[in-house]
């Protein structure tokens, strides 16, 4: 079964923006809610320092995950993004 994961970073600036607009976390949690419901997301880690995040996506191509991915509010404060396709095992 396919999986695209994502690993992201963020930007040094864009976490003080972060940190510094209460309402950015939770519009971003919003999305991760959804497509978790929507079962397109399997799972979402957030690193201890918050300032990277692995996300990984099922049932869509990597296009996709792309496209969802750049329209996440922290998207502007990303300075890195890696796609990887994955075939699970188990």
């Amino acid at each position: 079964m396919n999986r695209i994961l994502v690993l992201i970073t963020l930007s040094d600036n864009g976490i003080e923006t972060i940190k510094s607009t209460p309402e950015l976390p939770k519009k971003e949690m919003e999305f991760i809610n959804r497509w978790k419901e929507e079962n397109i997301l399997e799972s979402f880690f957030i690193s201890v320092s918050r300032k990277d995040a692995v996300l990984i996506f099922q049932h869509v191509d990597e296009s996709r995950a792309k496209e969802l991915i750049e329209i996440l509010p922290y998207f502007p404060y990303m300075s890195k993004i890696d796609y990887h396709n994955l075939n699970k095992q188990f």
